[in-house]
């Protein structure tokens, strides 16, 4: 595994370094001791698989209040997804401020997005399988989230959803 810091404190691209031969290929897709030793304490005690079936799928933007709030290892196993992570974390120098990589199982990269982050995604083609490791369990009475598309954050998306959840269209614009 290779760890790449990005513009924002605490998110991590992460790329699997797939060994490969006649058979095809192995690859670690998280391991707690390679994170360790880039300073980055995650242990999942959850995975869970997200699938879309079309192009423009939004989910997002995600995240969980304290004390419930979750650092995440997101990976596309199947098609491409536009990934991003939303630092809201008050006194951080990036707060407002996203990061975004696409993602698929053809580039091999997952995002490592740290509490205080909110996440979401857009599919860039059908057929998409998103692996999450969670690192505490999921607690709905936390769950929130910020609108995929508040100009507080200014994320320039690829393209306008075709589909989300009533849920997601419905967050409120950012109050911090």
């Amino acid at each position: 595994m290779q760890i790449t810091p990005t513009p924002l404190p605490g998110v991590m691209l992460v790329r699997a370094e797939p060994a490969c031969d006649e058979r095809g290929s192995f690859a670690r897709l998280g391991c707690t001791a390679t994170l360790a030793q880039h300073g980055i304490e995650f242990v999942p005690r959850q995975t869970s698989l997200s699938r879309s079936h079309r192009r423009g799928t939004l989910r997002g933007m995600h995240f969980q209040m304290p004390p419930s709030a979750e650092t995440k290892l997101v990976q596309c196993l199947a098609g491409v997804i536009f990934d991003v992570a939303l630092d809201l974390r008050e006194g951080s120098p990036t707060f407002r401020r996203a990061f975004h990589a696409e993602l698929s199982a053809d580039n091999g990269l997952g995002l490592l997005i740290p509490r205080g982050c909110a996440h979401g995604m857009l599919t860039l083609s059908d057929d998409v399988a998103v692996l999450y490791h969670i690192d505490c369990d999921y607690d709905p009475g936390r769950s929130s989230g910020v609108r995929w598309n508040d100009p507080a954050f200014g994320i320039a998306w690829p393209m306008a959803p075709l589909k989300m959840s009533e849920r997601d269209a419905a967050w409120p614009d950012f109050a911090g």
